[in-house]
């Protein structure tokens, strides 16, 4: 006669091959599941491709027309070249970069904006303006005076007014961001233009975390004199001046990855101060741009993002 066998509970451990895999299968979904509600950001150093200026090959003077050109005359005269280049995330050491010495900052945590659609001029202006002056009054160590200018929304969008711009580049030069002192401020220039002047721009985005054309920057001590090169920015009633650069292998790249609504990037695009014989101060050259990250998904949201340019006077 045949003798019962005692039962025996199963340790948890010791499941079935079958039960055990759809356990993890069921882990994993659920794993996978909840980190698809979090869009990808590519992030840490890496390398990407950017875009420098090339300058006329006849040696004219570079120009650029910011409207349609006259008749018979090109857009521009100079041309592009891409390089590869190395690019650091600083994302975690934002606080060991200045104004004074890269000339770029990252101010985190700012309270969300009275601003609500970023899509109106003139709401833009009386609700996201005096919280720019307001930030760079505290972020800039002496500044006493602002005076915004103007700004810059860019969309990814198909048909937008304006997209991000991959093309290094620094908005003003010595020569443009005095013009703007004395365009904007005629009655005070003279007096503005015997102390501290400089042009900070202030960047951030209108739908971070930002997956998609991440901007780039460049540290402004790493830059050499002769790899900024004046480009006259022709408009219908008056000729400014950006600068094209051209690439040189010390210079030193970086990026915050993921970059979100509440945090700003301080680009200064100009510093008379650097203009001071024996100065400590090696910033006030910032170059910029927008780059491809071939890590981005391609179902990656657009970047959006708006730059407030200012003139900042003081101390």
């Amino acid at each position: 006669m045949a003798t019962a066998t005692p039962f025996q509970a199963t340790p948890p451990h010791n499941l079935s091959r079958s039960v055990r895999e759809e356990a993890e299968a069921e882990a994993n979904y659920q794993i996978s599941n909840a980190a698809s509600a979090e869009p990808f950001i590519p992030r840490g150093d890496t390398t990407v491709t950017l875009n420098y200026f090339r300058p006329p090959e006849d040696g004219s003077v570079p120009f650029n027309f910011v409207e349609t050109p006259p008749e018979g005359q090109p857009q521009r005269n100079y041309t592009d070249e891409d390089f590869q280049v190395p690019i650091h995330d600083i994302r975690g050491r934002e606080d060991e970069y200045t104004l004074d010495k890269h000339a770029f900052k990252v101010v985190s945590n700012v309270p969300q904006s009275a601003e609500p659609e970023f899509v109106d001029d003139e709401s833009i202006k009386k609700n996201y303006y005096p919280e720019v002056e307001k930030l760079i009054l505290d972020h800039v160590p002496g500044s006493n005076k602002i005076f915004i200018f103007d700004h810059t929304i860019r969309r990814s969008s198909p048909g937008a007014n304006r997209t991000p711009v991959r093309r290094v580049h620094i908005d003003q030069t010595r020569k443009s961001a005095t013009a703007r002192v004395q365009h904007h401020l005629p009655e005070e220039a003279e007096k503005l233009l015997q102390g501290r002047y400089r042009l900070i721009n202030i960047w951030r985005p209108l739908n971070g975390p930002v997956q998609a054309n991440p901007l780039a920057f460049c540290s402004s001590d790493t830059l050499k004199d002769e790899d900024l090169i004046p480009v006259e920015h022709r408009y219908p009633d008056r000729t400014g001046e950006t600068a094209g650069i051209r690439y040189n292998e010390g210079q030193k790249w970086h990026y915050l990855s993921g970059m979100r609504n509440d945090e700003r990037l301080f680009l200064e695009c100009f510093d008379s101060e650097a203009f001071k014989p024996d100065t400590r101060v090696q910033g006030g050259r910032v170059p910029h741009t927008a780059f491809a990250d071939p890590r981005t998904p391609e179902d990656a949201v657009g970047r959006e993002s708006i730059e407030v340019r200012a003139l900042v006077f003081g101390p």
